[in-house]
């Protein structure tokens, strides 16, 4: 496999962001709102979101926001919620790894599950342009920037109730990344099951990104069952 770096590939992972930034809207708009709600200044939010570029993990912050501020909570929800980068970044370490400077530093530091998703889709697409997920990053992270100021602006003239539909807009995003990264019949139990016990366990468990993580877990035990088993008939 040989992999470049080109700014045809950058521009074309632009391009095939845009849909995914038109779908983040409404996401950045909650992540916005609930940081007015807790007392974030405009700076403050703006700073958040620049930084940070999780809106799993800033929702979940903003959502246990309390003064004085619950630390070991948030920082336990941020990692329970955010330890799947674990397995995506050695997925990309064939495009990382044919960077230099900067741009695997930008790389590296703005991974996220949309540009990923796209990313991975073009691998399998038998394209390798390491520059395509920077593209895409590039542009997600200028548009959350963007709608998470202007979310912060309406929580400031609008009070949202809790179960607004606008707050649908987090899972809604994920469940879009599904679309590019779907293979076939074979991929239907492991994400099965993954719903299943996020879904089973999820009033259980204290804190609900334990319930996203015990999901992703048996979900990836289930597809390498399935992938170990379909190896081993093949021989």
């Amino acid at each position: 496999m040989r992999v470049i770096a080109t700014g045809a590939g950058f521009r074309r992972g632009a391009r095939a962001t845009l849909p995914l930034t038109v779908g983040l809207v409404p996401f950045g708009l909650v992540v916005g709102v609930l940081a007015q709600a807790q007392g974030l200044s405009a700076l403050e939010q703006a700073l958040m979101s620049a930084l940070v570029f999780a809106g799993s993990s800033q929702i979940l912050a903003l959502e246990l926001w309390t003064d004085p501020a619950p630390i070991a909570s948030a920082t336990l929800a941020a990692l329970a919620v955010n330890v799947r980068f674990a397995l995506m970044g050695p997925s990309l370490a064939p495009w990382i790894d044919a960077l230099k400077g900067v741009r695997k530093w930008a790389t590296v530091s703005a991974i996220v599950d949309h540009a990923w998703a796209l990313a991975i889709a073009e691998m399998r697409a038998g394209r390798h342009d390491a520059l395509f997920y920077l593209g895409s990053a590039v542009t997600l992270w200028s548009a959350w920037l963007a709608t998470t100021i202007l979310g912060h602006a309406l929580g400031a003239v609008v009070a949202l109730p809790r179960g607004h539909p606008l707050f649908f807009a987090a899972p809604a995003c994920f469940i879009a990344l599904l679309v590019p990264i779907w293979r076939g019949r074979g991929d239907a139990a492991p994400w099965a099951i993954a719903a299943a016990v996020s879904l089973g366990v999820g009033p259980l468990l204290p804190n609900p990104a334990l319930a996203v993580v015990s999901g992703a877990v048996a979900g990836s035990l289930a597809g390498a069952l399935r992938e170990t088993a379909g190896g081993a008939g093949q021989r």
